[in-house]
């Protein structure tokens, strides 16, 4: 009995620490997961136009699918690489997180300019499309899952930068729920958003109360405004979220003075308030990265148009889908 006993002790110490080292992995990917949030909110701004023009029937077939891929593509591609790096090469993780944070600010200025009518025009030629729905269904999904490596690279470097120095399995442990937790929501968001219209029009077909018809026939007109402002705020998040990763990887590489300056403006602006001080200087921290990152993007703008996209065009010239 008394070995029985000292067994039970022993399991349930064991089941303390694995509680423990649980919860060390939710909170640490829940931190983690929020710092790329100019990423994962474009992530799912971007999204819905890949299932547009299909069957209702297909849009969450065709979702599923991607997010599949991006399952794939983060923990299959970029954990172990991201996992090689934390422990071969932790100095190449900051100057790949800038370079990543020149990438939101590049799309999020383009963007911006494109709304103002300042957008570089790409000339793209025309491609064909297959009489198939099949077909074209097989060269959506390719093209949402590329472009989503993409977004999913700089989602788990950031990530992986907001984690704290841990042991090898942590840091595994973490980035993979990071990825989970991170797809499931993008896509579970996306699922809702590109169904909304549908089961606003059931509602508004289908309702036995009229106050059920109502809020039908509002959720339907209401979707394209919540399509729009969602592009607004992904944009904005990336601006914010890309200006604030290239500020901090300056002040890490012994350029602080941007950092610095800008916290230095917002400690003045905001030191004689009283109530919600942190707040508003971080919101007026958020804002000025935002325009750092607006700035950047601009000047980014040139150098993608002109030397990145023919190079990634010619580069998906070199695998199409079959």
């Amino acid at each position: 009995m008394s070995g029985l006993l000292a067994l039970l002790d022993d399991v349930a110490a064991i089941a303390k620490v694995a509680a423990a080292s649980i919860d060390d992995v939710a909170a640490q990917a829940t931190k983690a997961g929020a710092k790329a949030a100019g990423a994962v909110i474009d992530d799912a701004a971007v999204t819905p136009k890949y299932v547009h023009g299909f069957d209702a029937d297909r849009e969450l077939p065709i979702i599923w699918r991607i997010a599949r891929g991006s399952l794939i593509n983060k923990l299959v591609f970029l954990l172990p690489a991201g996992l090689a790096l934390s422990a071969f090469a932790p100095g190449a993780i900051t100057p790949l997180l800038m370079l990543g944070g020149c990438y939101l600010c590049f799309e999020g200025a383009e963007k911006v300019a494109g709304v103002l009518g300042l957008g570089h025009h790409k000339e793209e030629a025309a491609e064909a499309i297959p009489d198939d729905p099949a077909h074209l269904e097989e060269q959506k999904v390719s093209g949402a899952i590329k472009t989503d490596f993409i977004l999913s690279a700089e989602i788990m470097t950031i990530a992986l930068a907001a984690i704290p120095a841990s042991g090898f399995w942590m840091e595994a442990a973490t980035l993979a729920t990071v990825a989970v937790l991170i797809t499931a929501s993008v896509y579970g968001a996306v699922a809702l958003i590109v169904k909304a219209d549908d089961l606003g029009l059931l509602m508004a077909d289908k309702g036995r109360l009229r106050a059920t018809r109502v809020f039908g026939r509002g959720l339907v007109s209401a979707m394209p405004k919540v399509l729009a402002l969602l592009l607004i705020i992904g944009t904005a998040a990336m601006l914010w979220v890309g200006g604030n990763i290239i500020l901090h990887g300056l002040a890490s590489l012994g350029f602080a003075w941007p950092y610095n300056e800008i916290h230095h403006i917002a400690e003045l602006i905001t030191g004689g308030l009283d109530q919600a001080r942190g707040a508003a200087k971080w919101a007026l921290v958020a804002a000025m990265d935002g325009i750092f990152g607006l700035a950047l993007g601009l000047i980014l703008i040139p150098i993608g148009a002109r030397v990145i996209t023919p190079i990634w065009q010619r580069l998906r010239r070199l695998n199409p889908v079959a």
